[in-house]
């Protein structure tokens, strides 16, 4: 199993491209972003982790353009979002982003992504919450069809255009990532996913995971498909359930890192280095 990290990586923290090359120095696999465009100052939208929004929210980077310093500075790591929320953006843009990133990077890129659950934040980018997912998996196929063919075109209920150009195209089409662990979740990884990205599972919900994972491989046998990976995200700093999330079948975890300065965030990743092995 491999380890990688994730970061809000914002502007009173420490820099991408010294954390890229801090990553990349510790034997870590990847290294993953995650994206808002901002926060709304009046908000109705529950957050899981309570009432009041952590700063780091409104104060993160662009990710695309964060990984592009950082691919400057690195060889080997993955370099990804964890996740973008992709219906945010226009298809095309976006699109023309990614591959210029993934050219860069030297085709290491992955495209976490997932629908948000911010509806205000939503809202201002005028995108209707009760057809997020739906515009999300779209989106996803819009862009998949202009990395890969020389005239996309598309026709859909979000995303409608005639025969295009766009280079440059990706060296890879981007792994898509799909977030998330509601029920249909793994309809969404066997339909437009090359892999998924969970949440991470403390004690016993490991095995719950483990049921899903097992139920991921057997769909993707009968799909006729390849291998799907999977990605733990904000895995539990724990050997034992580390342990579990092999056993269970798990791809690779991503450790999370504060948004912090340089020295606290460098002691964390040598703490999160010793989880290895």
């Amino acid at each position: 199993m491999d380890h990688g990290v994730f970061i809000f990586l914002t502007d009173y923290g420490i820099d991408g491209p010294t954390l890229a090359r801090a990553t990349e120095e510790r034997g870590f696999d990847g290294l993953f972003l995650t994206e808002h465009t901002h926060i709304p100052t009046s908000r109705e939208s529950a957050w899981s982790g309570g009432a009041e929004l952590p700063r780091r929210y409104s104060h993160t980077y662009d990710p695309f353009v964060a990984l592009a310093a950082m691919a400057t500075v690195t060889e080997r790591i993955t370099l990804g979002t964890a996740v973008s929320l992709v219906l945010q953006h226009h298809p095309i843009g976006l699109a023309k982003t990614i591959a210029s990133l993934d050219r860069l990077s030297g085709g290491r890129f992955e495209f976490g992504v997932g629908p948000g659950w911010n509806r205000e934040e939503m809202a201002n980018h005028g995108v209707d919450p009760r057809t997020r997912t739906r515009r999300m998996l779209e989106h996803i196929a819009a862009m998949r069809a202009i990395w890969t063919e020389d005239e996309a075109e598309f026709h859909g209920e979000f995303v409608d255009f005639d025969p295009i150009w766009s280079w440059p195209k990706p060296l890879r089409t981007p792994p898509v990532l799909i977030g998330g662990e509601g029920p249909s979740v793994l309809d969404r990884v066997l339909s437009h996913g090359d892999g998924w990205m969970p949440r991470g599972a403390p004690g016993e919900d490991v095995d719950a995971l483990a049921g899903r994972i097992a139920e991921l491989r057997r769909r993707t046998v009968d799909a006729g498909r390849g291998h799907l990976t999977v990605t733990v995200f904000a895995a539990p700093p724990d050997r034992a359930v580390l342990e579990a999330y092999t056993a269970a079948g798990v791809d690779r975890v991503l450790h999370s890192l504060p948004d912090a300065g340089e020295d606290e965030v460098l002691r964390t990743l040598d703490q999160l280095a010793g989880l290895r092995g």
